[in-house]
């Protein structure tokens, strides 16, 4: 059986793994022009921690951990203005969780299946043929290529059809700046005001940046200049970090994806490709790794018309509670209201009372962890 998955990235390496082991033959192609080591700082727990240890690179996911001790709050001015400590969200989590960024995992992921091509910078020009002109020989086609899927657009439609804005704009970059780098130190350092919030955090001696903001309107062509205007006056170490922004950072809307099915004729998705939460909800890898995980053993249990729908059966229902809570979470992740900033800062110090990650991990919604276990 050939199988040909669109995107290198945490979905698709996992289900590469899964396939090769399984005997499948795998190519895997990715727009991108190589191996892209930015990308958010995020947590790996539930599933996507479960699954790791399963595929045997937990040491490796380990071994990236950025080490941070605490999530703080300040005012532009440097002031603490609450926060938590990392040891404490482990403890919820029974020390199962790893915080690392994205470019590390899918560095790991991709290590772990050295003999499947990936080809970079390529995609789909249709359905039966790769943009460098090779047809499309493969039992099966996996749109692994995220919220702005290729795949998806071919099978299902125009992206339009399929995205739900929640109302915000993102954006990311790596810096390198010693004195910036010094003054973060090992601390997600977040600035945060009515409608905007821009967190700092250390990433392998550089600076990663995390800007968000409330905006319901399309994306412009100037990023860096809408980030220098949204962010100005939020600080010194906010102006440092702007200060090295560059002509292309990452930026995006904050958007879900929701689709009628996840599945068409040899066609599936993936990953954000099918069932993309946000930011808002986190443990979007955690997600797509378990995605993956189920569609190889769906695939080894049935012909592929019906794996793919048991996939999507299973997968289904933990990926729109996900989405659920991430559109609940908008609320508090970024509040509209210095007072709202004020009670959600406290909330989130109470894990680090006495008793605090047991309260924590009870009210902590939707994790994926059953998909595994």
């Amino acid at each position: 059986m050939r199988a040909l998955i669109c995107g290198a990235g945490i979905a698709g390496m996992t289900l590469a793994w899964w396939l090769r082991r399984a005997g499948w033959e795998v190519l895997v192609v990715e727009r991108a022009a190589g191996p892209r080591p930015d990308g958010y700082m995020m947590d790996l727990f539930g599933s996507g921690y479960d699954i790791a240890e399963l595929m045997g690179v937990l040491d490796e996911v380990k071994a990236a951990d950025a080490g941070i001790s605490a999530l703080r709050y300040t005012t532009p001015g440097g002031e603490a203005r609450g926060g938590v400590s990392y040891r404490s969200m482990r403890a919820a989590l029974d020390g199962r969780v790893v915080s690392l960024m994205r470019g590390d995992l899918d560095r790991v992921l991709r290590d772990a299946v050295p003999d499947v091509e990936v080809r970079y910078g390529t995609s789909l020009a249709d359905l039966d043929t790769l943009t460098d002109g090779t047809p499309v020989d493969a039992d099966l086609v996996v749109g692994a290529d995220g919220i702005h899927s290729r795949v998806r657009e071919l099978a299902f439609g125009p992206e339009g059809g399929f995205l739900r804005p929640l109302g915000y704009h993102t954006a990311s970059y790596l810096l390198a700046d010693p004195d910036l780098a010094a003054a973060v130190g090992d601390r997600f350092q977040v600035v945060p005001e009515p409608g905007r919030q821009v967190g700092l955090y250390p990433a392998g001696g550089r600076v990663a940046t995390m800007f968000l903001h409330a905006d319901d309107g399309p994306l412009v062509d100037d990023p860096r200049a809408v980030l220098r205007d949204r962010y100005a006056g939020m600080g010194e170490l906010v102006d440092r970090a702007l200060a090295h922004c560059p002509t292309d950072p990452y930026y995006d809307q904050v958007a879900q994806v929701v689709t009628p099915s996840w599945h068409r004729g040899r066609v599936v998705l993936v990953g954000d490709a099918a069932h993309a939460v946000s930011l808002m909800a986190g443990q979007g890898a955690s997600l797509a790794m378990a995605g993956a995980w189920v569609l190889a053993g769906e695939l080894e249990k049935a012909p592929v018309p019906v794996a793919l729908a048991a996939y999507e059966a299973r997968m289904r229902p933990f990926a729109e509670a996900k989405q659920r809570s991430g559109r609940r979470a908008a609320r508090w992740m970024l509040p509209k209201s210095r007072l709202g900033i004020s009670v959600r800062n406290r909330l989130l110090g109470v894990a680090d009372l006495p008793g605090g990650p047991a309260v924590v991990r009870a009210a902590t919604p939707g994790t994926a962890a059953s998909i595994v276990r």
